[in-house]
């Protein structure tokens, strides 16, 4: 969104490396990025950015008492931002890469900011596969929902 609220346009691009580095430099600059993923087209920020994932907040007007899913680019980076029962960890092996979201304790160490699980105890966490086609092995953790406008949005309240 521009600075006076209007959408603005955004380039579609093909993934390529240079893309993906652009998109990455974005993404670190606490920017918006918008991109395919194997289930959805998701909006993205940096996780770890609160600023970032206030915009996505804003953007979509989702309730921010809604988590966002982290996605990492690696199992041990998943594995780094929860505490993950030996079932958890079997699941995560079993079926990644591919389209398994679990939920698990943060630990205290997580990188993933407080405005992206909401302030709760837990993460909402995928491993990131490809994006677009291509492999993302950047570190940076993305909290992405899907590009869509938010059930619920413009809601203050959790629903009672």
């Amino acid at each position: 969104m521009g600075a006076n609220g209007q959408l603005m346009p955004a380039p579609v691009l093909t993934p390529s490396s240079d893309v993906i580095a652009k998109a990455v430099a974005i993404l670190r600059s606490g920017g918006l990025v918008a991109m395919p993923t194997e289930t959805v087209y998701g909006l993205a920020a940096d996780a770890a950015n609160p600023e970032a994932v206030a915009a996505i907040y804003r953007v979509k007007e989702r309730p921010v008492f809604n988590p966002l899913i982290a996605h990492l680019a690696s199992p041990e980076a998943v594995f780094e931002q929860g505490d993950f029962s030996p079932a958890a960890k079997a699941l995560a092996n079993a079926f990644w890469p591919g389209p398994l979201t679990l939920v698990v304790n943060a630990v205290p160490a997580t990188t993933v900011c407080d405005l992206a699980r909401a302030g709760l105890d837990g993460h909402v966490l995928e491993r990131r596969c490809r994006v677009g086609g291509a492999a993302v092995t950047e570190p940076i953790p993305l909290a992405s929902p899907a590009a869509g406008p938010a059930a619920g949005a413009g809601a203050a309240e959790p629903p009672g």
